[in-house]
Order: C-alpha cells, then structure tokens, then sequence
C-alpha cells in the first residue's frame, strides 16, 4: 500500500514538476540567454548576473532561491512550500545540466542576429509551458512567488501586483546591459508565456456552462436529458420582483453542443432568461475523468 501511494505521488506531482522544470531551464538557456533577452523574478536577476559577469545560471539560482525558500519555510510552513523546493531543486539541476550539454556541444542554441521576435514567440511558448506545468501540479519555481505569498499574508498585498513590480525593475535595471528594442522583445516573450501558463493552468478543455431561468425549467431538464445525455441540476430559485418560487436549470456542455442546447431551450420556452459562461478544466461523465 505505502509503495502505490509513494508511486503515485511520483507520477502524479514529482514527475510533472520536474519535467515543467526542465522545459523552463531548456526555453532560457535555448531561447533566452543566447539572445540576450530578459526574465522577470529572480529567473531575471541570475539572467542579469550571467550577462554582466559570466556567473552560471544554475548557480545563482539556487543561491537566490535558498534563503527565500528557508523563509518561506518558516513563514509559510512545510505543507505549502514543498513542492516549492522541489521545483527550485530541479530548476538548478536542469540550468547545470543543460549548460554542461551547451558547453560540450550537444545542444546547439537557437541564436540569431535578426529574427529577434522568432526567439521571443518561441521563448514565450517554452517558458510558459514549463511554469504551466509546475503550477498546474501545486509547485513553484522559488523566487518572488515566495515573497509575494509571505507579504500577501502579511500586508494583504495582490501577489500579482508584487510580481509585476518587482518584474518592472528587475527588467527595468537591465536596461544597463542590453539595448532597448531587446527589452520590447523580452515583453513580448513575458506575454506569451502569460497567456501559454493561463492555457495550462485552466486546462486545454474548455467548455460552456448554461445557466437557464424559466418557468419551464423542469421541462427544459428533462429535454435536455433525453435529447443531449447531459447531466442537469435544477436550482431553487425565487424572482426578486415577482415573489415567485421557480427553478434555475444548470448545464456544462462542450463547445459543440452550444447551439443545439439553445434551440432546445427555445423550442420549450422562446422566453427564457438564458446565460452562458465560459467554463474550464471539466471534470466528470461526460467528460474527462480525473
């Protein structure tokens, strides 16, 4: 039992923590460093300290990180900082392993002298799919993350608010070593990887939520039962205005099934007060399972 429990934690958080950590360290020393673009946290200062006095990534990074993740281990405790060490465990072991491949000529890097926005677009890609991954599976790569938590904890602070200053001047001070149209690269390399954590994060299935207030609700869920096969809940509901005690009806479905579910609705009541949201990573019959 122990061992099929350890197992699965390997395959279901070690592994995909540290697979997201090695694309994370391949994007910055492939696409990043080799064109002289900019990281944001503390990825951003080990960056800076490697083009101003040749100090290998791997190194710094576990430098930088180890006290803030002693911190966080005190400030924060054991259960939340874990796989926070996990990934800056496997952050500096893929940096040194991957440096040591360059350097023996095994990875040839991506550089070029003029396609600058090639190397941003595909930089954006790895790097976020990598931090994708490591937060996707509840783990982190150290650095201001650990500090966000502890003065979000402390002062109330958004930990998106403190990211984005610290990322400001760490990327504003690189402006000492590095010309400034490598800068407006690097933001768009900071975007894509944005918006490829935020596509991993919520999960690559996306689907549609329906949310139907009618005073045909009961006949609606049946119909949609019967002619889609999709599981339906009908929620109490009293109108603000009339008194009136009604029904709610709610529905995910896939994107596909989005205009056939509103015809249904219309077929029973042309009148109903129908929203649909956007919704994320399903889970359950009728979609994926867990």
């Amino acid at each position: 039992m122990k061992s099929s429990i350890k197992f699965s934690t390997i395959s279901k958080t070690i592994a995909p923590i540290m697979l997201g950590a090695a694309i994370y360290a391949f994007g910055l020393l492939y696409f990043i460093v080799p064109n002289q673009l900019m990281e944001g946290g503390v990825t951003g200062i080990t960056i800076l300290l490697n083009y101003a006095f040749s100090i290998p990534i791997f190194l710094t990074t576990l430098l930088l990180n180890l006290p803030l993740f002693l911190l966080g281990w005190k400030v924060l405790g054991a259960n939340q900082i874990v796989y926070t060490g996990l990934g800056i465990g496997s952050l500096s072991f893929f940096l040194w392993l991957f440096e040591r491949m360059i350097d023996a000529g095994w990875i040839v890097t991506f550089s070029t002298e003029h396609d600058f926005i090639l190397a941003s677009l595909y930089a954006g890609v790895t790097l976020g799919l990598g931090l994708g991954i490591v937060f996707r599976f509840g783990g982190t790569t150290g650095g201001v993350d650990i500090v966000a938590r502890i003065l979000g904890r402390k002062f109330g602070w958004s930990m998106g608010q403190i990211i984005l200053a610290v990322d400001v001047i760490i990327i504003g001070a690189s402006l000492l070593y590095i010309p400034r149209e490598k800068i407006l690269y690097t933001l768009v390399a900071v975007f894509i990887s944005s918006r490829v954590i935020d596509f991993i994060q919520e999960g690559a299935y996306a689907a549609k939520a329906f949310t139907i207030i009618s005073d045909d609700a009961p006949q609606i869920a049946e119909l949609i039962t019967a002619e889609m096969e999709r599981g339906v809940t009908l929620i109490p509901a009293i109108g603000a205005y009339s008194k009136q005690a009604k029904h709610m009806v709610y529905c995910v479905v896939s994107r596909q099934e989005i205009r056939r579910l509103s015809l249904l609705v219309k077929s029973v009541d042309p009148k109903a007060f129908v929203i649909i949201s956007d919704v994320h990573d399903v889970h359950g019959e009728g979609f994926r399972e867990t």
